[in-house]
């Protein structure tokens, strides 16, 4: 019964370091995707800081990327950048690449 209960512990603890590990490649790629949008936007230093942080924020809305996108597309649109939403997509996937080796790299 042991080696049951000692693989079942295993398993969870496999199953929160995933869950862990893909909390942080999103924020991290989300806040990647808010320093390219900011700089497209023209944003100063500071205010590119600020606009990361919220984008990391947004996708605590809902579950899914879709609200990540809505923001950084809609911010975009309001600032009069010349962009569509696959571009936004794309580069919402490209991030979660950079995110991911980043991310690897440090431990």
């Amino acid at each position: 019964m042991t080696d049951f209960s000692d693989r079942e512990k295993g398993e969870e603890r496999k199953f929160a370091m995933d869950e862990e590990t893909a909390f942080r490649v999103a924020a991290r790629r989300n806040k990647l995707l808010g320093q390219w949008a900011a700089d497209k936007m023209g944003l100063t230093p500071e205010e590119t800081d600020a606009y990361a942080k919220e984008v990391v924020q947004a996708d605590f809305e809902e579950a899914g990327d879709e609200d990540v996108i809505r923001k950084v597309f809609g911010d975009l649109t309001s600032a009069g950048c010349e962009i569509d939403e696959a571009e936004v997509r794309s580069m919402l996937e490209e991030k979660a690449v950079e995110a991911r080796r980043q991310l690897m790299s440090e431990s």
